[in-house]
């Protein structure tokens, strides 16, 4: 989304002797061929991003949905509406920066910014995406294509003004994932708690902040985004520092609610914290560790550890909350 956008708008091409003389600008480049634009479209719509639009399911898991086979098909249904939403975004995103990603030495490989997607197919893409989207919303409660349409707004609003401008970007960020939340609830009508939406907000903070801070170290970071000029390396430790805090606290004193406890007749769920805190220590480390990496978020799904983790925690949520026993 995630955080879900990328870069800010500038101008040129990086010459042959910053980038190794790897590549030639898109300008010049021979026109693709039908197979390199299916790739290219798929490609670009980054649909190893769309593990982000699980937070749509988040509801129904921690509403103890999941043995519920009409909830689950609404609750698919609205994730793969996300998936597609996202897709467009994602394009759209691509469309903006396309002059800024190819001075990136690493997202002038993307297939818009590398000729491999003309600029007429990517804004037809961009078209078909959303008409999918809006039709499929109209299955669903209002509601949820409301809170759909909003996060399409939201985040085209991101990729043309609010990602240039330092902390407002990262609020979009956390914004997009609280509003999957919102649109699972609403797609299932499965009341969604603060606890989650706070969680929420201040895992997706934590993130957004990570991502700036590896961008930051990287080589001309402000041309590639203009709001990095207004963070700094300090400002940036702090906020995650909060943030992550923030997120484990918050998903601590979930698992301590006696009410949540009544729901899910268990008093061990507050065991299950020690991942979100190995997640959120994992994430910093792998910001320092691999500083060349397009992205931290996406460096994380490739971690063995982290993967490890999550599984594990997923697991274990599963088990509790739905008081699975060997028969």
């Amino acid at each position: 989304m995630s955080g879900d956008t990328e870069a800010a708008t500038s101008k040129g091409a990086m010459p042959d002797d910053a980038n190794g003389g790897a590549e030639t600008s898109s300008a010049d480049a021979p026109r693709p061929d039908l197979l390199t634009i299916i790739r290219g479209v798929i490609r670009t719509m980054r649909p190893h991003q769309w593990v982000k639009n699980l937070f749509v399911l988040a509801p129904v898991v921690f509403a103890k949905n999941l043995t519920h086979p009409s909830i689950i098909i609404s609750a698919l249904g609205a994730f793969g509406i996300f998936c597609l939403l996202a897709g467009s975004i994602y394009t759209l995103n691509d469309i903006v920066d396309v002059e800024a990603d190819r001075i990136h030495p690493v997202k002038r490989h993307r297939p818009i910014a590398a000729g491999k997607v003309p600029l007429p197919v990517a804004k037809a893409m961009v078209v078909v995406l959303l008409l999918l989207c809006v039709g499929g919303g109209l299955l669903g409660p209002w509601r949820f294509l409301a809170v759909a349409i909003g996060y399409f707004v939201l985040q085209t609003a991101y990729s043309f003004r609010l990602k240039k401008i330092a902390y407002v970007d990262v609020a979009c960020i956390a914004s997009g994932f609280v509003l999957r939340v919102m649109a699972g609830g609403f797609a299932t009508k499965t009341p969604v708690s603060t606890y989650m939406i706070l969680c929420t907000a201040f895992l997706a903070l934590f993130l957004g902040f990570g991502k700036r801070r590896h961008e930051l170290l990287g080589a001309k970071a402000v041309k590639q985004r203009a709001a990095l000029k207004h963070y700094s390396p300090q400002a940036l430790f702090w906020a995650l520092a909060a943030s992550g805090v923030a997120a484990v606290v918050s998903y601590l004193f979930y698992t301590l609610d006696e009410r949540i406890q009544a729901v899910f007749q268990s008093e061990w769920l507050w065991l299950t914290t020690i991942h979100p805190l190995f997640g959120v220590a994992r994430f910093l480390q792998l910001i320092k560790s691999r500083p060349d990496a397009e992205s931290p978020t996406q460096e994380m799904l490739r971690d063995v550890p982290f993967v490890l983790n999550l599984v594990t925690w997923v697991i274990e949520v599963i088990v509790i909350v739905y008081r699975l026993r060997p028969t």
